[in-house]
């Protein structure tokens, strides 16, 4: 039985899946398994990921379901204690798997454990995360969600959590199409420890970032359900924060498609305190006018050129 699972959700990666995969072959610590969930591929995906002749690749196949449902199977189907997970256009350092391993032998109390990443926003630019303690910290976190409000500590491909963590709690919500991550950070961390390492060990494609919002499609996405956690919000001003953050972005992408509903929505339950004045003046701009300012900012994101509007 191998000592991590890796789980890699698959759905039409062709010309990132040989990179990601190199990425895994490379780690120092080879105590592994790879479960790839190919999610009704269109591609060459499942074509390439059946080329490579390794005993440590198992492949499963699904009709398109989404990636929770793909992620979800890969837990099931997986055999290890720990499972890590790997989006299929997402690079590992060849650290990320061993210092991954010493975290868990250092914090065994912890359900979810981070590694630190940078973000590749283009060909030649790679740019650090920050976050509200030093660089040379590594253990349990106070307070999750306030180290989250810069950059956040979990990132999907950047994780690994405890395979009780999904027996107890289960996995990835199926019904949420845009933030299912988010949503189970959220869970974790409500109810585990929380740990993070001090070494960076993953590369963020940005620059293939196609999982974001935008006015094309918010309106086709089911979102998290961030209302379920009034009572933990109140008796933690951190999460409060975190969510409202979350909150104001939603409202902002229906402001731009035009759905003052759904921004009047996630807007009510958002503290004034929380609201930065230059974004409240975001929420009196034409949506016309902001569609443009944010592909302009997702632009100049491209030459390291980035700045929030929610803090």
């Amino acid at each position: 039985m191998a000592f991590f699972s890796i789980i890699i959700p698959l759905y039409n990666k062709e010309f990132f899946l040989k990179t990601t995969l190199k990425s895994v072959f490379e780690q120092t610590f080879t105590d592994y398994e790879i479960v790839i969930v190919n999610d009704g591929s269109t591609d060459k995906s499942l074509e390439i990921a059946k080329s490579y002749q390794n005993d440590k690749i198992k492949i499963f196949n699904q009709k398109n379901q989404g990636v929770s449902v793909a992620r979800n199977l890969g837990i099931e189907k997986s055999t290890a204690a720990y499972c890590c997970f790997l989006d299929a256009d997402d690079i590992w350092k060849s650290n990320h798997l061993e210092s991954l391993y010493n975290l868990i032998q250092k914090f065994p109390e912890a359900g979810l454990y981070c590694n630190r990443y940078e973000i590749q926003i283009n060909k030649n630019k790679i740019i650090p995360t920050v976050f509200d303690f030093e660089n040379s910290f590594e253990g349990y976190l106070n307070n999750f969600f306030k180290s989250s409000l810069i950059n956040r500590i979990a990132l999907t491909s950047a994780t690994c959590i405890s395979k009780k963590v999904y027996s107890e709690i289960g996995g990835f919500k199926p019904e949420i199409s845009n933030g299912e991550d988010l949503d189970y950070w959220i869970r974790i961390a409500l109810n585990y420890k929380v740990v993070i390492s001090n070494q960076i060990t993953m590369l963020y494609n940005f620059k293939n970032d196609n999982k974001g919002l935008s006015k094309i499609n918010i309106e086709k996405h089911k979102l998290p359900d961030l209302e379920k956690y009034q009572v933990e919000e109140k008796q933690n001003p951190y999460l409060k924060r975190f969510l409202d953050l979350y909150r104001i972005e939603y409202a902002l992408h229906f402001h731009i498609c035009g759905n003052s509903f759904k921004m009047k929505y996630y807007l009510k339950n958002v503290s004034k305190e929380n609201i930065h004045p230059k974004t409240k003046l975001l929420f009196k701009t034409p949506s016309v006018l902001l569609e443009k300012m944010l592909f302009t900012k997702r632009y100049l994101k491209q030459f390291g050129i980035d700045f929030s509007v929610y803090h």
